[in-house]
């Protein structure tokens, strides 16, 4: 009995991705900017914070991460951070292995995280001094205890998931290609 509840458990864990990749991400989502209130955050021009939930493609099925910093005065990002689980390898092999079992993983930038071109969705939430601090210290806590990446269970959308509820956000399933998983969960809670 138990052979089989494993054999079920192994379909399912290889099934889930694979459904997940069946969809089609939209063409670029617009950019989307709230405050953590819901209102306009009152900040000094040169005094702004902000997170960035995003997603973009790539030869994959996309990539979730959260992009945070301070912005100048015209809102543009001053040397904004990157934080996202991914493998640990600019190998595909950790990737393909990742859909089966954990495989190690970093918590910081990638490659095409800040590049234009690839961000398919995105939500921006301004935010005050005292919440900016707040959520950098949970992020900073995530990355030093996220440590393997798994495409079902351990993957980008549930590391951004877990930044988000740390916020006081509903977060949407993280079986969902990174496009629609950003998306949903702007329209969750805006």
């Amino acid at each position: 009995m138990t052979l089989v509840n494993s054999r079920l458990l192994l379909v399912a864990l290889v099934a889930l991705p694979a459904t997940a990749c069946q969809t089609k991400d939209l063409p670029p989502q617009p950019n989307f900017v709230s405050s953590a209130d819901g209102g306009a955050a009152p900040q000094k021009k040169d005094e702004r914070y902000f997170i960035e939930f995003r997603s973009r493609y790539a030869l994959s099925y996309g990539h979730t991460y959260a992009v945070f910093g301070r912005l100048d005065r015209a809102g543009r990002m001053i040397d904004p951070q990157v934080a996202g689980l991914h493998p640990a390898s600019n190998s595909a092999v950790p990737y393909v292995l990742g859909h089966v079992v954990p495989v190690p993983a970093e918590t910081g930038w990638s490659d095409g995280d800040l590049e234009e071109p690839y961000r398919s969705a995105s939500w921006q939430i301004i935010l005050t001094r005292a919440e900016y601090d707040k959520v950098v210290a949970y992020i900073r806590k995530l990355q030093a205890s996220s440590h393997v990446w798994q495409a079902t269970v351990l993957n980008c959308n549930g590391f951004v998931a877990d930044i988000a509820h740390s916020m006081g956000y509903k977060t949407p399933a993280i079986q969902l290609r990174p496009q629609q998983f950003i998306t949903e969960l702007r329209e969750m809670n805006t």
